[in-house]
């Protein structure tokens, strides 16, 4: 909390009561759209928004449910059978997992995440959102996968209740038509949910609502599993961790961008899986970096941890007071407002350059965005960053160029290459390495040590390699070990960093050191006297 000024002081409290009007109704939301219940989705903000706020490692990051991980909490319950304590039990292992992913320093690999794949599984989580609120939205029971839903678009005209479509219309026209002047001082899903329900409570609506909320302390219980359900948990617990640190750490460059600071990717992910795995004690659902909560707290002027504590102690005294008023809510106005937030995750930045975006991060957006929806959410991302992989290895093992070509070499000053050119077991090639050389260029150069033979020595020019990885390592030393079969001399040309990197991994057991060279004139030189001192 070092460094408060009056004005930051000012700016947090806005902030984090601004962030806390704004989580409120979605914790209620995304509570009743896990299948713990509204309730759970409060537990869940409050434990997590404190503690993360406190001990996380963006200073204005607001924790708490968030579309995918309520989602991902939604599906593991269904696998479950409805068992809240194993889905807590899930959750208590998710928050291990990542304190474990940020001491093992694993956050700093988010950012090597392609966007394509941020894009399509963004983009995707908001589908799903949609899709499973569709059924609430007018007034039919929901669903719980994103399959379910398509197949029961085909009842909506027969089962919609008319209430249900008046008061979900009302909500949507509110969340998305409402003046910025207001919406600035008064958020939107607040006004629906405040607006709406007192209208439908007035007009006599016959609507589903949230129902009786628990008010006071949650009770505290021990999450428990049996051995044999020790896979399905770990399994369930491993996807929700690494969603959450994908979803916080995103979060937090965003936030980075706006604060123009820089957070701690490893602290972020300690102090997610601390509250996590504190949440699953009370029966929270788990939650992660919230990005439009997040955005809210920073343009409403919260600049410190202040800000994010407040906004946890905030929802606490709803709890403790005022969760009463929630009961009844109605389920299609917090379908609206869900629908809404899904809307916002799609990515429409990708969107509006999709006809000029190349086509392979096309097919891994697409790729992405339909596993996400229709298969696994952890899947989807797994894949993408698999295949995202392969193409960029296609790229650039396209970019890698090499060439065996004849050296000219002259003896006492005079060029007789033409002759040598005739006497094949006097020619000096050059095999020329351009771009990096890594497992996707290997083959190439594998497949031109024929044309290599019937020669004296051969000159491998690396002067233009980058890098070099352990794969075209071990070629190129099953290369110099053909060449010496055939007894013909191998010389390399590298930079000074490759050159020790070569040596370090004991090149020198097949090529003695002093045939290593950083200069290629050298090289050539060494090679013009050994054919020199071999002319028959």
């Amino acid at each position: 909390m070092q460094g408060l000024t009056y004005k930051r002081i000012v700016g947090d409290i806005f902030g984090g009561v601004t962030a806390s009007v704004i989580a409120l109704p979605l914790a209620l939301a995304f509570g009743v759209a896990s299948g713990v219940g509204a309730q759970a989705g409060i537990y869940g903000a409050i434990i997590l928004g404190f503690v993360a706020a406190l001990a996380g490692g963006t200073k204005v990051q607001i924790s708490g449910p968030t579309g995918p991980m309520t989602i991902v909490a939604a599906s593991t319950l269904v696998l479950f059978h409805g068992d809240v304590a194993l889905l807590m039990a899930a959750v208590l292992l998710t928050g291990i997992f990542q304190v474990a992913l940020g001491l093992l320093k694993v956050g700093r690999f988010v950012k090597f995440v392609p966007y394509p794949v941020i894009s399509g599984f963004m983009s995707g989580i908001g589908i799903i959102i949609i899709l499973l609120q569709i059924n609430p939205l007018l007034g039919i029971e929901g669903v719980t996968s994103p399959q379910e839903a398509v197949t029961s678009l085909v009842n909506i005209r027969s089962m919609y209740q008319v209430d249900a479509l008046y008061a979900s219309a009302m909500a949507l026209l509110i969340v998305f038509f409402t003046p910025k002047k207001i919406s600035r001082v008064l958020p939107t899903p607040l006004l629906a949910l405040v607006a709406v329900t007192a209208f439908s409570q007035l007009a006599g609506f016959q609507l589903a609502t949230i129902g009786t909320i628990p008010s006071g302390l949650p009770e505290l219980f021990w999450p428990t599993f049996t051995r044999s359900q020790l896979t399905i948990v770990v399994t369930a617990a491993m996807s929700l961790a690494v969603l959450g640190a994908i979803d916080s750490l995103l979060t937090s460059l965003v936030a980075d961008s706006l604060t123009k600071t820089e957070h701690d990717s490893n602290r972020e992910l300690i102090g997610q899986g601390i509250g996590n795995a504190l949440t699953s004690f009370v029966g929270g659902i788990p939650g992660a970096g919230a990005t439009m909560r997040t955005v809210v707290n920073v343009k409403s002027g919260g600049t410190t941890r202040l800000s994010g504590v407040l906004h946890a102690l905030i929802l606490l005294g709803v709890l403790l007071g005022l969760g009463k008023y929630a009961t009844t809510v109605p389920m299609s106005v917090l379908a609206a407002i869900l629908i809404k937030v899904g809307l916002d995750i799609v990515d429409y930045r990708f969107i509006k350059i999709i006809k000029k975006a190349p086509k392979h991060d096309l097919a891994i957006m697409f790729t992405v965005l339909f596993l996400t929806v229709f298969v696994d959410l952890i899947v989807a991302v797994g894949v993408g960053v698999v295949l995202a992989s392969i193409l960029l290895t296609v790229r650039l093992t396209r970019h890698e160029q090499s060439s065996v070509n004849d050296l000219k070499v002259s003896f006492n000053g005079i060029d007789e290459h033409q002759q040598l050119n005739q006497e094949e077991s006097f020619l000096v090639r050059v095999v020329n390495i351009d771009g990096p050389f890594f497992f996707g260029s290997t083959s190439r150069l594998v497949g031109q040590v024929g044309a290599m033979l019937g020669t004296k020595i051969v000159i491998f020019d690396c002067r233009k390699v980058s890098f070099i990885d352990l794969s075209a390592f071990f070629a190129l030393c099953e290369i110099i070990l053909k060449l010496k079969e055939k007894h013909i001399m191998p010389f390399i040309v590298v930079s000074e960093e490759i050159r020790v990197k070569l040596i370090r991994l004991e090149i020198t057991s097949i090529l003695r050191e002093d045939h290593i060279y950083l200069s290629f004139d050298r090289a050539v030189e060494h090679a013009s006297n050994h054919v020199s001192e071999n002319r028959p």
